[in-house]
């Protein structure tokens, strides 16, 4: 597959090194030399030095003739414009990254398709509906639901007070069990265990379930005592704020702290229709304006500034004062490695959630929801089985799924069902497929 690249900064760079490991063929087109220069010397990419908004400079990286046109520079103008271009010069799939949510809007999708951008991705709302889930279940670090709930996968991280702990998964995880242990992270290593394996307090552990079984799950991690998300408070009047407030809860309220006046003032006009919603001119790192404006009685801090160390900062003061869920905003990965060994609650990259969108596109089979999760270095994602293929030729233990791989559940018929050894996996299925450190195209051959 030959994939085309416009603009080398976060989110350019950040696809070009994931889809590098699929050996897929990738050009990166971008005007900053230095850029193309950083990523050319570690990765396997071709990159050309131009403005991707050239009909010379795409012709010359070959958009005619390639499968996907992906255009993330900083201007969402040139994006839209460049796809428009490469779609006309005979790109098969357009992709372009907007800042204004007008042209996210589903009502809008039909005029920018017929313009040539086939799809787009706005990062912040993206980031968005990641902050809502976290506050949503205030005792889980990620929640991810598959085919509208029908199945769901929750990250908690084990405490000392969990009952499943130091016990072998055969003996808490049985047939009989309505839940299963798809994955453990443990330190820097993620396990995809097996029956004998335990779980160990400190242990970020991820399971899949039934929504009517969360209580129960919430039960066995001991989690009863979590008082759920009713305050929250944002640091940060970003357009992510923006989206989350549009999108909160009708049980929620919140407080966005924002620095700037001015902006004060356009996040209030931006958010008159909601009562819900206190901007407060200040600091968010200003412990006093904190306890003044109620942090006491706040269930959930919410970081989400620019600045990926003044979140996770603000994030640990927080938690200092007794808030239990804390989200934070961080682009750098290095940091939000360093953000989940500090017990920073939910970590949220705008760049990986967006390449997650984008990964969709790239594969064969028929597969929608990838995710990729960082803290544990892997994919998720819901395939579909087509009729004749090999994953519905045999029960799952005999199909030699490759290592680092492991199915969690499918949905048949809307309803959800996990998936044990001698499950027979049909046509049409929904599949969950879980991949650790590997390409998630060896596992897309079991559907086609």
């Amino acid at each position: 597959m030959k994939i085309v690249i416009a603009g080398a900064r976060a989110i350019g760079t950040y696809l070009a090194k994931l889809l590098s490991r699929n050996n897929e063929e990738i050009i990166l087109i971008d005007d900053d030399e230095d850029s193309l220069d950083n990523i050319s010397t570690n990765f396997d990419v071709l990159t050309l030095h131009a403005h991707p908004g050239s009909i010379s400079a795409l012709r010359q990286a070959g958009v005619q003739e390639c499968d996907l046109y992906i255009a993330v520079t900083l201007d969402q103008h040139v994006n839209l414009e460049s796809c428009a271009i490469a779609k006309a010069l005979g790109a098969k799939q357009t992709v372009a990254k907007v800042e204004d949510y007008e042209f996210a809007d589903p009502e809008n999708h039909d005029i920018l398709k017929a313009s040539g951008v086939d799809s787009v991705i706005y990062p912040e709302l993206l980031g968005a509906k990641d902050i809502i889930n976290g506050l949503k279940m205030s005792w889980v670090r990620l929640r991810w639901d598959v085919h509208n709930g029908a199945l769901v996968m929750l990250g908690i991280k084990l405490r000392e007070t969990a009952e499943i702990l130091n016990q072998p998964l055969k003996d808490i995880c049985g047939p009989e069990e309505p839940y299963l242990i798809v994955a453990i992270k443990r330190g820097n290593e993620t396990i995809i265990p097996n029956g004998n394996d335990e779980l160990q307090a400190n242990d970020l552990a991820y399971f899949m379930t039934k929504r009517n079984y969360i209580p129960l799950i919430r039960k066995l991690v001991g989690k009863e005592g979590y008082a759920d998300v009713k305050n929250v408070m944002v640091m940060g009047g970003g357009k992510t704020a923006v989206r989350t407030a549009s999108t909160l809860p009708d049980y929620m309220n919140m407080k966005i702290i924002e620095k700037d006046p001015a902006r004060c003032e356009h996040l209030n006009e931006l958010l008159l229709d909601t009562d819900r919603v206190l901007v407060i001119n200040g600091d968010g790192r200003d412990v006093s304006l904190l306890i003044e404006e109620g942090i006491k009685n706040t269930q959930a801090f919410v970081a989400i500034t620019g600045n990926a160390e003044t979140n996770i900062l603000a994030c640990l003061t927080a938690k200092r004062m007794g808030v239990r869920k804390t989200v934070a905003m961080v682009e750098n990965l290095d940091y939000a490695a360093m953000a989940e060994s500090l017990d920073i609650g939910t970590i949220i990259n705008k760049k990986a959630i967006a390449a997650s969108h984008i990964y969709e596109m790239l594969m064969d089979a028929d597969v929608s929801n990838v995710r990729f999760l960082m803290n544990a270095n892997a994919d998720v994602a819901e395939f579909v089985a087509q009729p004749g293929s090999k994953v519905t030729r045999k029960k799952v233990f005999e199909l030699g799924i490759p290592y680092g791989m492991t199915i969690g559940g499918i949905v048949r018929d809307g309803e959800g069902i996990l998936v044990r050894g001698g499950t027979q996996i049909q046509a049409g299925d929904n599949v969950v497929v879980f991949c650790h450190n590997a390409d998630m195209k060896r596992i897309e051959k079991f559907f086609l």
